[in-house]
């Protein structure tokens, strides 16, 4: 996998807001007597217990280390790969500018297109987190999964989650073009275990050629929402989907956050 190479003209560069805290609601209860007195307690003295706030949990970089996933997590022959390796895995693949002519609709889906490849290639799929952000990189043959931990503004992630459900519809299928070569690019949805407060899950094909050979890269994409932070996934490679794996991070990296946030430890990594 080889760094994009940067271009003076783009069809659509992402742009996602990003921000900071998960908030828990106000506590709140609805068998209180208006204006009334229990054992010397008066009424705006239960109220007033009752609008205290819940303890909020903000993500540290520490806890979103924590929060990573382990090789156990994850089964199979997964080897964890150094930070600074992960961190630079990028495939060449996903580069290219979205034919706008496949579309009916042709700027707008043509710019949702390219702006999934170009945040797969650049792993911000959620957009930039403004808090912390962690992420650890694991390798089983030509197939790689990258893991990433982070926090973000929660409107923002919603919305990022949203636009990631219209692309099987928007983005089914289409070209993309690079130095002459065409790929082919199909998008679907794939369902994940129902963990979290939201989730999306996609499976990302391109066909073309490395090396001068048929090449078909496969990525399973999973993002689930905790609160105001979320866990993104992205699995596979050259040797197809890793669909099995994917669902096993997203299963026990979904609880290992939750229990983080809560100030648990993680409990330990399946045997």
């Amino acid at each position: 996998m080889t760094r994009r190479p940067s271009r003076l003209v783009r069809v659509l560069s992402p742009a996602l807001a990003a921000g900071t805290l998960l908030c828990t609601s106000a506590c709140s209860d609805d068998g209180g007597t208006d204006g009334s007195r229990v054992q010397g307690v008066t009424a705006s003295q239960v109220a007033g217990k009752r609008q205290t706030p819940s303890p909020t949990a903000t993500l540290s970089k520490d806890g979103a280390r924590t929060a990573l996933i382990t090789e156990a997590d994850i089964e199979d022959d997964w080897t964890q790969v150094k930070d600074t390796e992960a961190e630079n895995w990028h495939d060449s693949l996903l580069i290219g500018t979205v034919d706008v002519s496949d579309f009916l609709t042709a700027k707008a889906q043509a710019s949702d297109c390219q702006r999934l490849l170009d945040s797969l290639f650049d792993d911000d799929l959620l957009g930039r987190p403004s808090g912390a952000s962690e992420l650890r990189g694991f390798q089983q043959g030509d197939s790689r999964l990258l893991y990433q931990v982070a926090a973000y503004d929660r409107t923002a992630l919603q919305d990022s989650l949203d636009w990631l459900g219209t692309l099987p519809e928007k983005c089914d299928q289409f070209t993309v073009t690079d130095g002459g070569e065409k790929r082919t690019v199909q998008v679907i949805e794939i369902s994940l275990p129902k963990v979290g407060d939201a989730r999306r899950g996609l499976r990302v094909t391109v066909q073309g050629s490395a090396g001068g050979d048929d090449a078909t890269l496969t990525l399973d994409v999973a993002a689930v929402r905790v609160g105001d932070d979320a866990i993104t996934v992205t699995a596979g490679g050259l040797d197809g989907d890793e669909n099995d794996s994917t669902q096993q991070a997203v299963q026990q990296g979904t609880q290992r956050l939750k229990d983080v946030l809560a100030g648990k430890s993680p409990a330990p990594s399946p045997d």
